[in-house]
């Protein structure tokens, strides 16, 4: 850099110098998306080879929802997660219903996205999700497997939808919104 005759840089090193410092900074950001662009990348090859998925809206929509290779198992559980919330309301009895259904959950990463489930509603986007990964689930499975899957799933939906509702015990204890749900799901599994 070339200084004036007092030791001050002239007005084209100035120049040089910021535009070095933009292109720095610019290189720096770029950088720093194609690092999280990789990132997402090995998340979703990852997911894709636990799961079997190869859609992927469906892939990105789970990935976005936190759902990845390591919390894959706790997909189980979303049709429980949906008929709990269906009403917008997660009652006691519904959580406890869902707590045991998850007894088999060792992972603690799985278990904290499950929790997270529980303590906010995580809205129709996973239910959604669930829906492309169950559809491409179905596709890899025998008649039997899927049927017994199907068998598994649905009793434990019916089993969180029962938990809670009627008055004092009589009644019936499956809203009508949770039986859409229920429904719902049951469509899943339909050819």
């Amino acid at each position: 850099m070339r200084a004036d005759k007092g030791g001050t840089l002239s007005l084209d090193d100035r120049r040089r110098e910021l535009e070095g410092r933009f292109f720095a900074e610019r290189n720096e950001e770029l950088l720093r998306k194609m690092r999280e662009r990789n990132q997402y990348l090995k998340r979703a090859e990852a997911l894709a080879a636990a799961s079997g998925i190869t859609d992927p809206k469906t892939l990105q929509t789970l990935l976005d929802l936190n759902v990845d290779a390591e919390t894959l198992t706790a997909m189980a559980l979303v049709p429980l997660v949906a008929v709990a919330w269906a009403d917008n309301v997660l009652d006691t009895s519904e959580r406890d219903a869902i707590m045991k259904a998850a007894a088999d959950v060792q992972n603690e990463t799985q278990m904290a996205l499950l929790e997270s489930w529980l303590a906010q509603n995580p809205g129709p986007e996973l239910l959604e999700a669930w829906k492309g990964y169950v559809s491409e689930l179905m596709s890899t499975l025998d008649a039997g497997s899927c049927k017994k899957l199907q068998t598994e799933l649905m009793d434990s939906a019916r089993s969180v939808a029962g938990a809670a509702g009627g008055f004092l015990g009589l009644g019936n204890k499956i809203s009508r919104v949770e039986q859409e749900v229920l429904d719902d799901l049951e469509s899943c599994f339909q050819a």
